[in-house]
């Protein structure tokens, strides 16, 4: 078969590529991916997980996520839906079966491996198909994260000790007859993932106190009433991003702009005596914080070696464990940390991130540029890859990389009215429905352009005075 584009991977980055890359084109795409619906990792994911960030600028940029709600109860009060792991697949199999294969220029080859050379191997019956790409074959597996149901952990386990990832928590209840359900437990892993976990543990009836959590490395969190995407939060969300850039540019040091941020209440943490030495733009509600908190049986002594029916062993000694607990492992990576390359290749896309941390936005503009873009070289001139942090110092390059594609974009008039109306970038579109007569607003934005070029000015000092390790 003939396609313009072969897109490898219909998790959310290939699905805002592909959607994007339909309404401003009239290209043929052929995708394919191992999962049996669209979705990508969110097909493995736990039951009660949801985004990080409001719905409304999440998904394919033609089709809404969720109804622009607000959440009424639970720590998330307040603000808008966040979608959870069900919801989530349903949407884009109903983008795939409704939009795209309706359109007659998609072709979908689930529970299928692209082997290399234009070959699509099927999973079920070993039949290959050849693909001849007239185009570009299209990367969208960057940010492929491994998750917690289908990784392999790297510690031990010892007959006799439960392990189980947060997928199996609400099947607790399915236990073999005579057998009771656990009511002692340790999370093992201190990302986003884990505190899900905990978070569930606590909402369900788990006694804090019966909580134990293996924390390697305390994180800085985002404070997610900065993300909200409406006009009643314009001063939460554009003054914050104001306010962020007033600490980038008077800070002293990378630990000084995220304590300038703690003090805004734009960055939180969870225990307020340990510093913290990682940041993934996890985001979080105070609410959430405030149960997280709850649980002080905390154990700081690095990872998991090993874990025996009664200790586990860590990086900085044994510590003994009770007789029964179930451990929770949260200790797959989220993030894929790989050296960015060029998005734009004869012949290839490599979609990575454009706008930290928003992935389907960058997918989605990459779409944009690929379909109007002049040429490859101008096409990467627009489109320059984010690096994702791996420590504290990582931010600064984050934010300036954003910051700068941000102003190239703004100098390209058809990028800039598009980016002013895709519902993935819900601050854009704040900013578009703007009144020009609200005068207090207008200075906030105003504001904002001056800090951000002071932010610009001092970053190469932060870098300087926290260099990368």
């Amino acid at each position: 078969m003939n396609t313009d584009y072969l897109i490898i991977g219909s998790g959310a980055v290939g699905m805002a590529f592909a959607d994007t890359l339909l309404d401003e084109s009239d290209a043929h795409i052929t995708m394919v991916d191992r999962h049996a619906t669209p979705g990508g990792h969110w097909n493995d994911a736990y039951s009660f997980v949801t985004l990080h960030q409001p719905s409304a600028y999440y998904g394919v940029n033609s089709t809404e996520l969720g109804s622009r709600r607000k959440d009424e109860s639970g720590p998330n009060s307040g603000m808008y839906e966040l979608a959870g792991g069900p919801e989530i697949t349903t949407y884009f199999d109903k983008v795939m079966q409704h939009k795209f294969l309706p359109s007659g220029r998609v072709s979908y080859f689930p529970m299928s491996n692209y082997v290399g050379d234009g070959r699509i191997v099927s999973l079920l019956s070993g039949a290959q198909t050849a693909v001849t790409v007239q185009k570009k074959t299209v990367d969208a597996t960057w940010f492929s994260p491994s998750v917690p149901s289908t990784h392999t952990p790297k510690f031990t386990v010892a007959q006799g000790v439960r392990v189980i990832p947060p997928n199996g928590l609400p099947q607790l209840w399915l236990q073999r007859e005579g057998q009771p359900v656990p009511n002692k437990f340790c999370i093992l892993g201190a990302g986003k993932t884990a505190m899900d976990a905990a978070v569930w543990l606590l909402r369900n009836g788990a006694m804090p106190e019966s909580i134990q959590w293996v924390v390697p490395r305390d994180s800085w969190l985002v404070n997610r009433l900065q993300t909200q995407p409406g006009l009643e939060f314009f001063n939460e969300s554009i003054g914050g991003e104001s306010d962020k850039l007033a600490a980038f540019a008077e800070a002293k040091s990378v630990e000084d702009v995220f304590l300038k941020l703690e003090s805004l209440g734009q960055m939180l943490r969870i225990d307020r005596n340990h510093c913290p030495a990682m940041f993934h733009y996890a985001t979080v509600s105070t609410g959430e914080v405030e149960l997280l908190r709850k649980i002080e049986r905390v154990i700081r002594k690095g990872r998991v070696q090993s874990i025996a029916p009664g200790a586990m062993v860590m990086d900085q000694g044994t510590v003994a464990m009770e007789s029964g607990t179930l451990y929770v492992d949260c200790t797959a990576s989220a993030i894929s940390h790989r050296k960015s390359e060029p998005v734009f290749e004869e012949g290839r896309i490599k979609i990575q991130l454009l706008r930290a941390p928003l992935v389907a936005l960058s997918a989605a503009l990459t779409a944009y540029v690929e379909a109007h873009g002049a040429d490859d070289a101008h096409k990467n001139q627009l489109c320059v890859p984010v690096p994702f942090p791996e420590n504290l110092a990582g931010y600064v390059p984050a934010t300036q990389n954003s910051m700068m594609n941000q102003f190239r974009w703004s100098q390209d008039k058809a990028l800039r009215q598009w980016l002013r109306y895709t519902r993935l970038d819900g601050f854009g579109k704040m900013v578009a429905e703007l009144d020009k007569a609200d005068t207090e607003r207008q200075a906030v934005l105003a504001q904002l352009r001056t800090r951000a070029m002071a932010a610009m000015s001092n970053m190469p000092h932060l870098l300087n005075a926290s260099p990368m390790v």
